[in-house]
């Protein structure tokens, strides 16, 4: 069976990729830095899909804890043909006030971290030969700056610059690379819980989870075209996209789902005098 690597899966845009991909039928191994039990509830999603699920602790705040982990995983599901690099963290201080140990805690997170693991992952792909997967989620921060987030910004950057490097030099091998870059989602990374709409068509694993709660739908943002914040299900929809066969053609592009936020530049130019 076909087995897939989603790190930081134990709640958001990770859990509910990994639900996805066991619906997609794969294998899932699962990563989590602080949240055991919600790496478990997870597993038990996945289970409940009539998939494997393996449960390992991730800290990619020494980069170097990823190989091992995802080596691990992969010998445990029998195979790698997918990655989904998630895991992540981001910090709120002032450029001229982040620390240095902040500024090296967020690279060695998003970017070390996610490098590391990727690495691990295309060699294990390369030797098997039946090519694969690698899906980096980075951030609408990718394209554009947030004020007071520099290592996030920086990191998000680099990991979208690497995506197309990666893809331009695995490509022979049958390895796509590809990046997503959300916008505001409702999941607890933005401050928010995970939600998605009662009776969702992405909430469909027939088993009572984490995110039956409410609906994003309902929060108002009126600073985004779609007036709403998005629904880790919808990201998690699109990842999985990119597993698929009918994406074989698609490899080195970052594609934004962030519900138009974007397109707030125009709006602003208009209304400049």
């Amino acid at each position: 069976m076909p087995a897939v690597i989603v790190t930081g899966s134990d709640s958001g845009i990770g859990r509910a990729t990994a639900v996805a991909l066991a619906r997609d039928g794969y294998d899932v191994g699962i990563t989590w830095h602080e949240d055991e039990a919600g790496a478990n509830e997870t597993a038990e999603e996945v289970r409940a899909l009539g998939r494997r699920a393996e449960v390992r602790r991730l800290d990619l705040s020494d980069a170097t804890n990823g190989p091992p982990v995802v080596d691990e995983l992969a010998e445990a599901l029998d195979g790698l043909d997918v990655l989904v690099n998630n895991a992540g963290t981001g910090d709120s201080t002032p450029f001229v006030d982040v620390p240095l140990d902040v500024w090296r805690h967020v690279l060695e997170t998003d970017l070390t971290g996610a490098f590391l693991c990727a690495q691990a992952a295309a060699r294990r792909m390369v030797a098997a030969g039946r090519g694969g997967r690698i899906v980096n989620v980075t951030s609408i921060h990718e394209h554009v700056p947030l004020e007071g987030s520099a290592p996030y910004c920086a990191a998000k950057g680099g990991l979208g610059l690497l995506t197309k490097v990666m893809a331009l030099e695995l490509a022979k091998d049958g390895i796509t690379v590809n990046a997503v870059a959300p916008g505001e989602i409702a999941t607890p990374m933005t401050g928010q819980e995970d939600q998605a709409p009662p009776g969702s068509p992405h909430n469909h694993s027939g088993i009572a989870n984490s995110f039956a709660g409410g609906d994003p739908r309902g929060t108002e943002r009126p600073g985004i075209p779609a007036h709403r914040p998005g629904d880790a299900r919808e990201i998690a929809a699109l990842i999985a996209f990119m597993c698929r066969d009918e994406a074989a053609y698609l490899t080195g592009e970052s594609i934004v789902m962030d519900g138009g936020l974007q397109l707030m530049a125009a709006q602003q130019d208009r209304q400049a005098p």
